[in-house]
């Protein structure tokens, strides 16, 4: 195997592929990367892989070939190398059992893996449709902080991702928050509909690295179609793979109220302060409480022999008055999610639980994004 490669070029596909590569491996050969240069129809391209036996991510670059190969070297040391090197092309050729980097007057040696122990990469499901990039990953990102952190509930630590024709539903929940995203895409076929639950932390690390490509296509099995179990992402020549969750899914729209008694309107962003600064005092798990009259929303926290704090903000208010707590990391999660200049919070009761939403771009609209949250019952 010989090759030449641009160094940016070589260090972000390592990079990108090292990400998937676990950090206990049960096999020696899950640490390697697999590296294919040419061959195979690839022409003069490069092809990177790593695998865990739940997520693969495979990604192409063009190079310079002179000899085409394949070899397993050691993912993470390739990736840190790759970051290390001088700002120069970089050379790699295989002598025997070992693989040579030289970059300019750099040299690294590597020590290669039995390439026929290396297991299959999945295949890809049949592709599905495709979403704007970096929508997607906006659309992710605001919902997968809701999903729980809990392994022992696997259920909870995943987003459903529901696609009905040309409408994708994402949501996720830990229980004491749901987060629900809609949003338009470009289904294969006008009548597909799927259902999948994607573990949380691989769906948002894998939408925040595809935004390179104007598109992300998906590839998911229909009802009861092949390639069930999976469900595949690529965009920008990077496609990845991941194992999907098993368990039924919490029947999450009967949680959101049909109806409201109050609503109240405050500046995002003054809102997110107030709440960071009055939270300061806040001993661990004590809540934030809100006191909603008209024209304003006063903050407490602390009570009694701790600590206190007090701010009043500006807010607009529909409804009767109202005292609600929240957990404060859990409102400051959703009120950097909506993505809007003005925070918009539903309620009903005290203790029940209110939803919270940008300001619709017109009037009537329902907003797409929604994050319920759980209050904290007041004492006293």
């Amino acid at each position: 195997m010989k090759f030449r490669i641009d160094r940016d070029a070589l260090a972000d596909a390592v990079a990108w592929t090292a990400r998937t590569l676990p950090v206990r491996p049960p096999v020696p050969v899950l640490a390697g990367m697999h590296i294919v240069a040419g061959g195979d129809g690839n022409g003069d391209r490069l092809k990177l892989s790593a695998f865990d036996y739940e997520v693969s991510a495979q990604v192409s670059t063009e190079i310079d070939v002179e000899e085409e190969g394949t070899a397993l070297v050691s993912g993470r040391l390739l990736a840190e190398i790759s970051r290390s090197l001088p700002p120069h092309p970089v050379e790699v050729t295989t002598d025997g059992a070992k693989v040579m980097l030289r970059c300019g007057s750099a040299k690294f040696t590597l020590l290669t893996m039995p390439v026929e122990d290396y297991p299959s990469l999945p295949e890809m499901p049949p592709a599905a449709g495709a979403v704007g990039s970096d929508e997607f990953a906006a659309a992710v990102a605001q919902v997968a902080i809701a999903a729980g952190k809990d392994d022992t509930i696997p259920m909870l630590t995943g987003v459903r991702v529901e696609i009905e024709g040309e409408t994708v539903t994402l949501a996720s929940t830990d229980r004491y928050r749901l987060a629900v995203r809609e949003l338009h895409w470009k289904p294969e076929r006008p009548d597909f509909s799927a259902v999948a639950l994607v573990p949380a932390k691989t769906l948002a690390d894998t939408a925040k690295s595809l935004t390179a490509g104007a598109e992300v296509s998906m590839a998911l099995a229909g009802t009861g179609g092949a390639g069930e179990g999976m469900i595949g992402f690529e965009g920008g020549g990077r496609r990845t793979t991941s194992r999907l969750l098993d368990g039924d899914f919490v029947k999450y729209r009967s949680l959101l109220p049909s109806e409201y008694a109050g609503l109240a309107e405050v500046n995002t962003g003054q809102f997110i302060e107030a709440v960071k600064r009055v939270s300061l005092v806040a001993e661990r798990n004590t809540p934030v409480r809100l006191s909603f009259s008209q024209g304003e929303v006063v903050l407490e926290a602390g009570t009694g022999d701790e600590a206190q704090a007090v701010e009043a903000l500006e807010a607009t208010l529909e409804g009767e008055d109202i005292d609600i707590a929240f957990n404060p990391g859990f409102l400051l999660d959703g009120l950097s999610a909506i993505g809007s200049d003005v925070a918009r919070l539903s309620f009903t009761t005290p203790t029940k639980p209110a939803v919270l939403t940008g300001k619709p771009p017109q009037d009537g609209e329902n907003p797409n994004y929604r994050y319920l949250i759980m209050p904290v019952r007041l004492s006293g």
